[in-house]
């Protein structure tokens, strides 16, 4: 076809085989240059970090070589003459070896005991609880609290947000009009809680007596009775158990739970901890007109997560994965952030959760923070090497060089962002550079069971275990963002290749995932 552009441009090359020609048609060779270049650098980089990886076992093989080579050419009386000297010196080689086996001795008391992720389980609620969105719209619509813009707002939020037909709101708002009361909240927090360890308990097969320390986390509804007393009582723990309970602490706060139980297993030794993180909807939906605090309702849903942790040395064995680091970030000495998510009345009176326009932004930078500190402690020696020489760079020369972002899918197999919404996945996997695959457990967990807060990054590593990825060695990135304004990160190592846990909650929809999310 006359005049055709670059996209209709097209060269035949004939490909020798040995036998005969083949050809290959390569489609707008204008652009081939950049292609291989693009692939040269692929290779130049992977090459790059496989010597620097290396450069010690580089460095030292060479020297061995020399070692041994001499080693074979000393004479026998040389040798002996060696022997005779060390025999000389005794009292400095006793003195010596005493100072090596004190100082391993201290080292080996004084550092902190692993810590072992047994096993975890997510609480699946009933189908009885499914909210479709025409059903949530109806029934937004005969609440009769909101005006025609909010309904539309909610129905545009709705189809943005990434979430499917088959996410669960809380018994009392299924109601007609909604029936939000106290004893609808404790309602609640049970089946979800009781739920989770019920099945928890089960599969790991300890008794709740075993139990010396507990933690629970729940931002928006804090009971007296605590949540962490109602578990107490209901499952008869120990009188000396060690409880805290977290309350006003965000979707990030399932991290800090983790963070505080692996400190209390470094002093309470040989014992089990359990963590449950879960939200509370039932009194927390909000019935205004105020935009910002309308988004909450289209995007939290019901979820909890109980894990079992231990400091027992024959868990090991048994234990799925192996705390490596928790890193915390908090930015809530800057007043913007620490509004950007706020608890509060509308003008009307009403009580509800309102997010800021510059949450984003705000939640980009408690990121930037963060993996600045998480960084030099998972990287590869060549990524902090190209990190810090760009940063130099650009301090000494030219302000105007872009900062080196590192690439941490050399450092982490798998990834579980906070189902938080659309929006913060999509910035994520931007700005870290990821590819779908590495965000796949994220979107799946906010498409089947929405914004679960603090157990969305639980529901995400069941997927992943439930897909059959997570083998043995495996880093799993868990992070998080929360009301504060918080940023955590927690990472964990598989000890052996994980298999799903019973009664999971992808196990009987796992096979119809991934699905198409509708832009």
């Amino acid at each position: 076809m006359a005049g055709g552009g670059d996209t209709e441009s097209e060269t035949q090359v004939n490909a020798a085989n040995g036998t005969g020609g083949g050809t290959v048609r390569i489609h707008n060779p204008r652009r081939l240059p950049d292609f291989l270049q693009s692939v040269n650098l692929k290779y130049v980089k992977l090459g790059y970090h496989y010597l620097i990886s290396n450069l010690l076992t580089l460095c030292l093989v060479p020297l061995m070589i020399v070692i041994l080579i001499e080693a074979s050419q000393t004479e026998p009386e040389e040798i002996k003459q060696l022997w005779l000297h060390l025999q000389y010196n005794l009292v400095s080689v006793i003195i010596c070896s005493a100072f090596l086996v004190f100082g391993s001795t201290v080292y080996i008391m004084t550092r902190p005991g692993p810590v072992y992720l047994v096993d975890f389980s997510c609480y699946r609620p009933p189908d009885r609880l499914r909210v479709q969105f025409h059903r949530f719209m109806e029934h937004s619509r005969l609440t009769g609290d909101f005006d025609e813009s909010s309904l539309e707002f909610q129905r545009k939020i709705l189809e943005r947000s990434g979430l499917g037909e088959e996410t669960y709101a809380p018994e009392a708002m299924h109601f007609l009009p909604p029936r939000p009361s106290m004893a609808a909240a404790r309602q609640e927090a049970e089946e979800v809680m009781f739920g989770a360890l019920d099945n928890l308990f089960a599969n790991t097969s300890i008794k709740p007596k075993d139990i010396g320390i507990l933690v629970v986390n729940c931002s928006l509804f804090n009971p007296t009775p605590s949540l962490s007393a109602m578990i107490v009582n209901k499952y008869k723990l120990r009188g000396n158990i060690i409880s805290f309970n977290l309350g006003g602490m965000g979707c990030s706060a399932g991290v800090i739970a983790v963070d505080l139980a692996k400190d209390l297993l470094q002093v309470h030794r040989n014992t089990y901890a359990v963590v449950v993180s879960t939200e509370n909807i039932t009194q927390n939906w909000y019935f205004g007109n105020k935009k910002s605090m309308l988004i909450p309702n289209c995007l939290f849903r019901v979820g909890g997560a109980a894990v079992l942790l231990s400091n027992k040395a024959k868990d090991r064995r048994r234990a799925k994965y192996r705390l490596v680091h928790v890193v915390r970030t908090h930015r809530g000495a800057d007043d913007k952030a620490f509004r950007c998510v706020y608890q509060e009345q509308d003008d009307a009176g009403k009580t509800g959760v309102s997010l800021s326009k510059d949450l984003m932004a705000i939640a980009g930078g408690a990121l930037k923070t963060n993996i600045t500190t998480l960084g030099p402690l998972v990287l590869p020696i060549s990524e902090q090497l190209l990190f810090f020489a760009t940063l130099l760079l650009k301090k000494l020369f030219n302000k105007n060089v872009k900062p080196y972002i590192p690439d941490f899918k050399l450092a982490f197999d798998h990834f579980c962002i906070h189902a938080g919404g659309r929006a913060v996945i999509d910035e994520l996997e931007k700005n870290l550079q990821l590819r779908p695959i590495h965000v796949e457990a994220s979107r799946m967990t906010l498409h089947r069971f929405g914004n679960t807060s603090s157990s969305s990054i639980w529901y995400e590593l069941a997927y992943t275990e439930a897909k059959g990825r997570m083998r043995r060695g495996n880093r799993v990135w868990q992070i998080a963002f929360g009301s504060g304004f918080k940023c955590n990160s927690a990472v964990w190592e598989a000890l052996r290749n994980v298999k799903p846990s019973h009664n999971g909650p992808w196990e009987d929809c796992i096979d119809r995932y991934p699905v198409k999310v509708v832009s």
